[in-house]
């Protein structure tokens, strides 16, 4: 059960999903995986950094139409939402969607 995982990887997934759900609702087409997150987070950067540095480095292309300190800004805010819903619904803790799936896939398409 995911129960049984330490404390630390259940948080870890936690907020990996959030984000993962945040970028989804802003139409983004990416999705952090356990190896980029992981990866992220052992960066020593705090998590406005680490997004910063992903934007920066990764979807730096969004920097033509964006400021970087709006996306930021809006990816956290959501990031948020999305977490304290995770939180307030521990009827079914651990379980989180695949958001791998999403890729290429659209709606209404």
């Amino acid at each position: 059960m995911v129960n049984d995982f330490p404390t630390q990887y259940r948080f870890d997934e936690t907020e990996r999903n959030a984000y993962n759900a945040a970028f989804h609702e802003l139409g983004f087409r990416w999705h952090w995986d356990s190896d980029t997150y992981s990866q992220l987070t052992r960066s020593g950067l705090n998590a406005e950094q680490q997004l910063r540095h992903y934007i920066e480095t990764q979807q730096a292309h969004l920097l033509k139409a964006y400021d970087t300190d709006f996306l930021v800004g809006v990816i956290q805010e959501k990031q948020s939402v999305h977490r304290q819903r995770t939180a307030a619904s521990a009827a079914r803790p651990g379980r989180h969607f695949d958001w791998a799936q999403t890729l290429g896939g659209e709606l209404g398409a």
